[in-house]
């Protein structure tokens, strides 16, 4: 039975990372977080040690080495996203793989330090990249490898998750700690492009403001117009009408990707490929982490050429903002 640590277990995305683990009959030893509200817990295991302090947390896990012999096998990371290398690199130097949630650093001289330190104490950094396991999006990588006419398809992704204004308040509003919208929402789209569509050769940021982003990428098989957004306003009038307050769309060639359904036990396969030594790894991650490095740097350019019909709605206000700013 693989022994398991979770940082951030009181995050939204941790409750995926527990059922993975309770479903690859594993056990979470000892769990952290600074928010105490992680009952959660009591529905996998409710025997798993607990802390808010980070360095408590750090003692236990040494404690259990050198007065149990109990040592980890893997450090499940579902923290805010400027803290994953850090928590990478714990993970590694109390001798366990890290398994970290999306995206995996913020930069791509991150993913260099970490390659060092894997060397360093014979560990694997794995990786979330659970849409290169939809049946949906794997049979689109194999129609395209499969190909020997050369076409570079047209692509078209929207994605618009609604978000209130907590959402500002919270680390993911501030650009340093979560790398803004394209790293923090878009992320596992651009993973998935890059996977299906090979090398990235041109990338346009047209826009990249507190509630939305949009841009043009030019792969080796594909021309894609991205928009994204967490503004409710955004959504289309049917969805609205549904209660519902996510939309996501991907059509290549004029022809929908239906992926709807199919993401409910993504994290569990994640995690049986990576018990089997099969997960995604640090440069599996680099190109998406090198597109959205650029997009956060990048100079915004006028609406001309391709680029995605969305990113022409008028832009609003920070909801913390009396006006906007010229």
């Amino acid at each position: 039975m693989n022994k398991f640590a979770l940082i951030g277990v009181g995050g939204y995305v941790a409750v995926r990372h527990l059922r993975a683990i309770k479903e690859t009959n594993s056990d979470l030893l000892v769990a952290l977080d600074t928010f105490d509200s992680v009952g959660i817990i009591d529905s996998y295991f409710p025997d798993a040690s607990f802390f808010t302090e980070f360095e408590r947390f750090d003692r236990h896990i040494e404690k259990l080495k050198r007065k149990r012999d109990i040592y980890l096998d893997y450090v499940s990371i579902c923290t805010p996203n400027y803290l994953h290398d850090s928590h990478i690199r714990m993970a590694l130097r109390s001798g366990a793989n890290a398994i970290c949630e999306k995206p995996l650093v913020l930069n791509p001289w991150n993913l260099d330090a970490l390659s060092d330190i894997e060397k360093e104490y014979d560990k694997k950094v794995n990786t979330i990249l659970q849409l290169r396991l939809h049946p949906s999006i794997i049979a689109l990588k194999e129609k395209i490898d499969n190909e020997t006419s050369g076409k570079i398809h047209d692509v078209d992704l929207t994605y618009l998750t609604s978000r209130g204004n907590w959402y500002y308040t919270s680390w993911k509003g501030d650009v340093t700690k979560s790398g803004g919208i394209a790293s923090n929402i878009g992320i596992h789209f651009y993973d998935m492009l890059s996977w299906v569509f090979g090398p990235v050769k041109k990338n346009v940021v047209h826009m990249h403001l507190h509630d939305r982003a949009s841009g043009y990428l030019e792969f080796e098989k594909a021309r894609v117009r991205w928009f994204l957004s967490i503004n409710y306003d955004v959504l289309p009038e049917e969805i609205k009408k549904k209660g519902q307050r996510t939309y996501r769309s991907i059509t290549v060639d004029g022809h929908e990707i239906e992926f709807s359904e199919g993401f409910f036990d993504l994290h569990t396969k994640s995690y049986e490929q990576i018990i089997k030594g099969e997960g995604f790894g640090l440069e599996d991650a680099r190109q998406s982490i090198d597109i959205v490095h650029d997009i956060r740097n990048a100079e915004i350019q006028p609406l001309q050429g391709d680029y995605h019909p969305l990113a022409k709605l008028p832009v609003v206000n920070h909801p913390f903002e009396k006006k906007l700013k010229k």
